[in-house]
């Protein structure tokens, strides 16, 4: 494998498959995955992507949906520019082999929570799995892209004017620098680091970890969608009801099949997700029950089969027959709205680095993300990537260096394995606990506190020491060569980046005293018009940006 590329695209979903085959065929891209096979949000997306082509639908209405469900925090030129382009990224997936359903001869289109017409496209109840499938397919046919897995990226290659010339990254045993012109960080959320969450495991934050301990520009990362049903069954995974099923006509109702959620808005389950997810929260609280229900039976049986085959199967896996019953479902992190700060052009705050899809905070989706946009996101800023030049900018020798040819064999102790194991458990259940769909500020800080505690205790890890203070060039073997430490390694790199984010999260939640889109305080219940304003993050420091006016 080669240790140089023109562009290393970190992150295999949607946003980095998407990013390499746009990127000019004539560069040398490296496709960064930690898994072999495809494992992201995207791969498990089951509503599908939106876009305004229906006759009786608009840019403008699309427009409109968008910057209410972001609450005040949405860029509107970037929305404007994810709505525009849309149709074109639909028409390049359907030309790359993408079935998406039909109704006649026309794409289908559905219906979701907080959209003013049907204008979401769809594979069936497996739109994520369809469109990976194919750009998987697509990025595997393509000469010029070298998919390198499985792969760690650890940290971020700054030379000495700050500008990104590559990443440390975990191959297999071994952790060793590779240099490109260009990084873009593609890695998705951070849902990982909640106790409850429909994100598959390699959602662990590791883009916004990595730039913020560089030191990019970060915004707003204490807004977090609660996908307001997941599966909610003894031994099973958080898997997602998708919107989508409310949008053919489920119903969301309590253990007496009372429908609870026109007590809180009235468009009921089809309120925006954070509403929805908070009225499930309250009602659990004042009953006491572990769960409510969504009933899919007022659907037709015929529509149930063909929209929602997944579901059936899924359900039926863990003896759930949607037909006669309703399905227990619970809340869930779903989505982070926050992310690295870039523009219409991916390009953040540090010159060679780049950042798409959830990974990064281009001004989309404010402070809640409006249903089906995220897989649009991800294509639309993908595609900007084509645009990229790095001719001229060529590798500059090691200087300053080790040599490059040695190579240090370390091993890891059964302690530093506890460890690890103990605080990756132990996480989740605090950030959850404290910083989940209801915050307060008495749990925020005791969290923050312990967090930082945590933080402490696995810097002082020998494995910490000995990797965080890496010198640019130097490679090391880590024995024996096995699996299990692979493993352990990777499971390393993964806590560090959720301790990272878990701080970066509790702190922006402190930080913003009221409540906004996916942020709600129970000690600041109302939203503050004084606040709308985005959360910035440099390093240690947190402020606010101007105010953003109507």
């Amino acid at each position: 494998m080669t240790d140089k590329f023109d562009v290393l695209v970190i992150g295999a979903g949607a946003a980095g498959l998407y990013t390499a085959l746009c990127l000019p065929e004539h560069l040398q891209v490296g496709s960064i995955n930690k898994n072999t096979l495809p494992v992201s949000a995207s791969d498990w997306a089951q509503g599908g992507i939106a876009a305004a082509i229906a006759p009786e639908d608009s840019a403008a209405l699309h427009v409109q949906d968008t910057v209410a469900a972001g609450a005040g925090l949405c860029d509107l030129e970037a929305v404007k520019f994810l709505v525009e382009e849309a149709p074109d990224c639909i028409d390049s997936l359907v030309k790359m082999g993408v079935a998406f359903d039909r109704a006649g001869s026309d794409l289908a289109l559905t219906l979701e929570a907080a959209h003013s017409r049907r204008r979401v496209l769809h594979s069936a109840d497996t739109t994520g799995k369809a469109v990976i499938g194919t750009l998987t397919a697509k990025v595997l046919s393509r000469q010029n892209i070298q998919v390198v897995s499985p792969a760690f990226a650890l940290s971020l290659w700054l030379d000495e004017s700050g500008r990104c010339q590559g990443i440390s990254a975990i191959c297999g045993n071994r952790v060793k620098w590779l240099r490109a012109s260009a990084v873009v960080l593609a890695t998705g959320g951070g849902g990982q680091v909640f106790a409850q969450t429909t994100n598959p495991s390699v959602s662990t934050g590791d883009g916004v970890a990595i730039a913020w301990r560089a030191g990019a520009l970060l915004r707003d990362l204490e807004f977090v969608q609660f996908h307001p049903t997941a599966l909610s069954k003894a031994g099973a995974p958080r898997f997602l009801i998708s919107e989508a099923v409310r949008g053919e006509g489920a119903h969301l109702v309590d253990s007496k099949g009372y429908r609870f959620a026109f007590d809180s808005h009235p468009s009921g389950e089809l309120a925006p997700r954070d509403v929805v997810s908070r009225a499930i929260f309250r009602h659990l609280q004042k009953t006491g029950e572990p769960h409510v229900w969504l009933d899919l039976r007022p659907i037709a049986v015929d529509r149930l089969r063909y929209r929602f085959p997944n579901i059936i199967q899924v359900c039926a896996d863990w003896g759930i027959d949607i037909f006669s019953e309703p399905v227990p479902v619970t809340p869930a992190a779903h989505y982070w709205m926050g992310g690295i700060v870039a523009d219409k052009f991916n390009q953040t705050s540090i010159p060679g680095l780049y950042a798409v899809g959830e990974t990064a905070s281009t001004g989309v989706h404010g402070a809640n993300r409006l249903a089906s946009n995220s897989l649009l996101e991800c294509l639309v800023f993908g595609a900007q990537m084509g645009l990229l030049q790095v001719e001229g900018e060529k590798s500059k020798p090691f200087t300053d260096e080790v040599d490059v040819g040695q190579i240090w064999e370390k091993s890891i102790s059964p302690q530093e394995i506890e460890t690890i194991e103990k605080l990756r458990v132990e996480l989740p259940s605090l950030l959850w606990q404290s910083a989940g769909i209801c915050r307060g500020m008495r749990d925020l800080e005791s969290a923050i506190v312990q967090v930082e505690i945590w933080r402490q205790e696995f810097a002082s890890l020998p494995l910490s020491q000995t990797l965080d203070n890496l010198p640019p060039g130097q490679t090391i073997d880590f024995s024996p060569d096995n699996a299990e430490n692979s493993s352990v390694l990777r499971n390393w790199g993964e806590l560090g980046n959720l301790l990272d984010i878990g701080y970066l999260i509790l702190k922006s939640a402190a930080f913003r005293t009221e409540s906004r889109g996916g942020h709600y305080r129970v000690d600041y219940p109302l939203t503050d018009r004084d606040w709308c304003r985005h959360t910035l993050i440099n390093q240690s420091n947190w402020y606010k940006s101007d105010l953003i006016e109507d």
